[in-house]
Parts: structure tokens; sequence; C-alpha cells
């Protein structure tokens, strides 16, 4: 199927059912109202010349109409960049040219974000502002598109074109754009409805960006006639507070927004009890976050890992084993791992010389399957770093795999620590430093000693209201880890987060490291 086929089959499934609506329900669309304005889009693109293929994108906060301008591209069989609205320029346009985007759809408020990128992306010919207070020669969505009552034709079966063309980079690196093929993105689909069945239709809280992962998992939820609830960014009370009010029974969140919700004073409060599935991805979660997670919202925590490279479902980890790891002493280790292989993907450890290791021992996680890219768009180069042998990909996640086929996730390879010749994996320590009360978040980096090489250091941010005493964080490490993967300093400061809410280890690495002759 084509990924506008799987929306296509809510449409059939419950024409009439709530399909986009925003929090405060000031706008309710069902799946006739979407589809219809998605064909008066995909109209409004053909008018204008713009060609099946051509790469469109769509920046914006949470919006519903932002949605439908997504899905009108998909149905004109076009390529949705997702932009992020709080990157930054730079970046924005380093991946719409990159793409060679033609279309920019914008929201009003970000107007000035929008004139910077059309003055400097040479390939953007074409502007539509979703409401009024754009640019004064930019046409506003309710007018240009096609009339009402307007269908396009249904498009060709070809599964493998580019469907979104994903960024990645910009923090780690020179911007890179993975292809999402329409059968990638029907592998990603198949894994949420049979890692995730739910007995009703699906009602779904998107409150993480929608260019990010909460974006398109949406789709398995329109495949079922599922309702998507907008949310305009992450705020705890008013996202707990939905949840009982629309009978929420899926969310996604990284664990740094899980950690928000649960530093909401009176979190315990709220009625959670239509969740289902609970789903959190993009970095692991500290175990002792994962307990009171469990304990707050129910046996609904559900992990899922994977990469742009390989979205969002190499490996899952659902609500019954989670139930069964917390319960059971012998098992509950397991907290601790990203779960096992999907249905839809080959995951193993491999060595340094492109061995696949046992039980145990520590390599890098590769995955194979129809899940993974074909190759970063126009970049062979970077394509080649990431070929392992046996037609695997590398994730450059350093990891190992139990005896029952649970995966662990020790950390990135970049982000080793290496002081006075051991080497200290970042998340080891944060999970200690996680069991502290008072911490909302951490991220361990090492930084420049004379001594030591690097000395691990702990940057430690609050949560509101409470102090963190740095003798403490040294002391439990000490106790748990011992002296030499214990900080030998602790920063108390809020932590640097991308445009997708994660932890910047990087930029903290940046900002410390400046002036020094080496990076390591």
């Amino acid at each position: 199927m084509l990924l506008i086929d799987t929306f296509d089959r809510g449409v059939a499934l419950a024409p009439d059912a709530p399909c986009l609506v925003t929090d405060d329900e000031s706008v309710v669309l069902s799946y006739r109202e979407v589809a219809a304005l998605s064909h008066r889009v995909a109209g409004a693109l053909a008018r204008d010349g713009v060609a099946r293929g051509a790469r469109v994108g769509v920046i914006s906060p949470n919006d519903p109409m932002a949605f439908v301008c997504v899905l009108g591209a998909l149905r004109h069989g076009a390529t949705w960049v997702p932009l992020n609205a709080r990157a930054t320029a730079p970046d924005l346009g380093a991946l719409l040219s990159l793409t060679g985007c033609e279309v920019l759809v914008y929201h009003p408020s970000l107007t000035g974000l929008a004139t910077e990128l059309l003055d400097d992306v040479a390939s953007l010919r074409l502007a539509v502002c979703l409401e009024p207070g754009g640019r004064a020669q930019d046409p506003v969505l309710a007018r240009w598109m096609a009339p009402e009552g307007t269908e396009v034709e249904r498009l060709a079966h070809e599964p493998e074109r580019v469907a979104i063309l994903f960024g990645t980079g910009g923090t780690t690196g020179r911007s890179k754009a993975v292809p999402f093929t329409h059968t990638m993105l029907e592998t990603m689909n198949l894994a949420f409805a049979g890692h995730m069945p739910e007995p009703d239709p699906p009602v779904m809280a998107m409150a993480a960006p929608m260019t990010h992962a909460a974006g398109p998992i949406c789709f398995p939820v329109f495949a079922q006639g599922g309702k998507v609830v907008v949310h305009d960014g992450v705020v705890p009370e008013r996202l707990l507070a939905s949840i009982g009010r629309h009978r929420v029974t899926r969310l996604f969140l990284p664990p740094t927004a899980i950690y928000a919700l649960l530093a909401v004073p009176d979190v315990r409060s709220y009625d959670v009890s239509s969740l289902r599935h609970f789903i959190y991805a993009a970095a692991p979660m500290a175990v002792d976050k994962l307990v009171e997670a469990m304990d707050v919202f129910g046996p609904v925590m559900t992990q899922t890992f994977g990469q742009a490279e390989a979205p969002m479902v190499c490996t899952v980890f659902g609500p019954r084993e989670h139930a069964e790891a917390l319960a059971d002493p012998a098992k509950r280790g397991r907290l601790a791992s990203a779960g096992r292989a999907s249905l839809v993907a080959d995951v193993a450890i491999m060595g340094e010389s492109g061995e696949l290791l046992g039980p145990g021992e520590l390599g890098e996680v590769v995955v194979r399957g129809s899940l993974v890219m074909a190759g970063y768009h126009g970049d062979d180069e970077q394509t080649a770093a990431t070929r392992r042998p046996g037609g695997w990909h590398g994730t450059s996640d350093v990891g190992r795999m139990d005896e029952d086929g649970y995966v662990y996730i020790v950390d990135r390879l970049r982000d080793m620590v290496i002081t006075g010749g051991f080497n200290v994996w970042p998340s080891e320590v944060e999970q200690v430093i996680h069991t502290i009360d008072g911490v909302k978040d951490c991220a361990v980096i090492g930084l420049p000693d004379e001594k030591w090489g690097e000395a691990v250091t702990a940057v430690v941010e609050p949560k509101p209201g409470f102090e963190v005493d740095e003798d403490e964080v040294v002391a439990r490490c000490r106790e748990r880890l011992g002296p030499v993967k214990a900080p030998k300093a602790v920063i108390v400061r809020e932590l640097p987060r991308s445009p997708n809410g994660k932890v910047l280890k990087r930029a903290l690495r940046d900002e410390y490291w400046a002036g020094q002759a080496r990076a390591v």
C-alpha cells in the first residue's frame, strides 16, 4: 500500500468518525472532511505545475491543517519533507537545499523563519501560508486550494517511490536525508498494528512534533479509523488532562517529556485509565523513572527502538513484558532493555571484524529487513559508512543481547568517555543519577582533564522547586559504580535540547571543550 492508501482505508472504514481534533475541540475534522481537503490540496499542487515526486516542505506547530497539507502532498504523489518548527534556519535551509524542495507550506507564526528560508533556498518556488498573517505575496491555504468537490486520480502503485525525506544530522554532522519509501512505511505500520493491537479504533494524542516520529506513527491510527488529538507541544498538565477527556489510548513521547509529566506534583490525580500503549522511544529511559511511570500510568508502557534509517520498530518491549519484568526479580533486569526484535526486523550484535556476537557480548547493534533504508539521499559516502558485512545496517549504537533475545542499548559509539584509559558509558552513570530525588534529567559527558584525559562529568537538571546536592550525586555513583565511573564533577543547570526535545550532548561537549586543542 502507498502511505495515502493507509489513510484512505480509515476513510472507507469510518468516513464520519473524527479524524483530526484539536485538544480544545476548536477544530474537529471527520475522515470525510480531511479526505476532501487533501484532494483540494493535491489538485492545487497539480494546477500549479508541481510534478509528482517533487518535494513539499511543511513547517508548522502541530496543526490539523498542516497535516491536511501533508496528506494532500502524498495524494498528489509528492514527497513530504518534515521541517521542525523549533529548528534553526541554517539547519532547515541545508535540508531544503539538499532535498531540492520546491514548495513551502508554513504557519503564520513562523513567517520570519519562512522568509529566511525562501530568501536563502534557491529551489523553493512556491509558498503557501496556512492562515492569514504570512507574507503579503503568498496565498493563504483556504483560497489557494482547488475548488470544493475536486477529486484527483488515484496514484499508480509504486511502493519503492519515496514518500518522506526525513532529515537527520545537524547536531551530529552535516545534514543527511533518509528516503522513507512506501514499502518502509507500510512495514512500520504493520509492525505497530501487530505489536500494539487495540479492541477499538485507537485514540492517539499527538503532542511530540508531527515532523518527528509522532507524525508518521499517526498512520497506523488512520488505518483503523482512529482519532488523532492534536496538541501544540507537550504542556504536561494539559496533556495529562487531555488523556482523560478524550479517552486517549495511545501516546508517544521521548523519555525527557515523560520525565516532565512525572514531575507534575499532582500527576496521580489525573485520569489516565484509558491508556493502552504509552510508547517511549528516541533514547533509553532510566529504569527508576520507568518503574515510576508504570506505577503512575499502569501496565501500558511500550518501548520501541529504531532510528531514522530504520524507523521506530526494530525492537519492541510491550506492556505484558514490562509487567513480567517488574513482577519477577529474575527478569527485572529486562527493564533496562529495548525489548526483542520486532516482527519486521532482524537484529544482532556485531563485533569490530564483522562477526556476529553471542549473548552478553558487547558490540554494535545491527539490523536488516524491509524497514531499513536503501541509502541516504544523494550521499553515497555516508551510506557506505552504515554498511556492514552480510547485508546488515550499522546503527552506531553499542549494545548486547541476552540469552532470551532482549537487546540492551549501552550507548552511542561517539558518546563513550575514555577516562584514565577506561571506557565509561554515560547511560550507565545516568541510570544511577536518575534514582536521586529531585532529578528531572541529566547528561553525562567527558570534559578535558590533565590527569584523566577526560573527566566523567554529570550535568544535572533539577525538577522545579528541588535542589540537587552535588556531593550526593557523586556519592551515589561511587557506591553503585565505583570510583572510575563516578563523576569527577557535577554541574547543575538546564540542559540544552534539540527541537525534538532530546538532550544535546554534543552541544554540551562543544560548550565545555571550547578553546581546547583536542576534542577527546
